[in-house]
């Protein structure tokens, strides 16, 4: 019984050390792991700041290649489920924007040119307003809008 003691406690002495030797040399700190994010413009009050803050621009153009799937009534605001796909070649960001928010910028994805440009999530709405998905694609900002109504809000309603 002794002896698997001092087995058990050699074995976690040379894990510890291990793991402490590694992050003295800093061989598990994160670096490149980060993501890059536009701070200025998910902190953005207004679609068209927001919009500026990711692309430099607030123009965009109304789509119907692009298309939106969320619920008419979202009975709890606190997840409303959201896809968004299109069809647009060479499309590099899909924006989901929830209007009505505090702050409307919700999601960012960018995309390299082998994914699909489709994207599903989860988002908060804090009341009844139209979900906008923003498309950059071949250089150019295109749109789509959905309405959907809030019955139970998600952002502290």
């Amino acid at each position: 019984m002794t002896d698997m003691k001092r087995r058990l406690f050699l074995k976690g002495s040379v894990a510890v050390g291990a793991v402490g030797a590694g992050l003295a040399s800093g061989l598990f700190t994160p670096r490149a792991v980060l993501a890059d994010w536009s701070e200025s413009a998910f902190h953005a009050t207004k679609i068209p700041a927001a919009l500026n803050g990711l692309f430099g621009t607030d123009t965009t153009e109304v789509s119907d290649a692009i298309q939106i799937k969320a619920p008419d009534i979202a009975e709890n605001g606190a997840v409303v489920p959201v896809t968004v796909k299109t069809d647009l070649e060479d499309v590099s960001h899909i924006v989901i924007i929830a209007a009505a928010n505090a702050t409307p910028l919700v999601a960012d994805f960018e995309l390299s040119e082998l994914s699909v440009p489709f994207v599903a999530t989860r988002i908060k709405m804090g009341k009844t307003a139209d979900v906008v998905a923003v498309v950059k694609a071949g250089g150019k900002l295109y749109s789509a809008r959905k309405a959907v109504k809030v019955t139970i809000g998600g952002c502290g309603g």
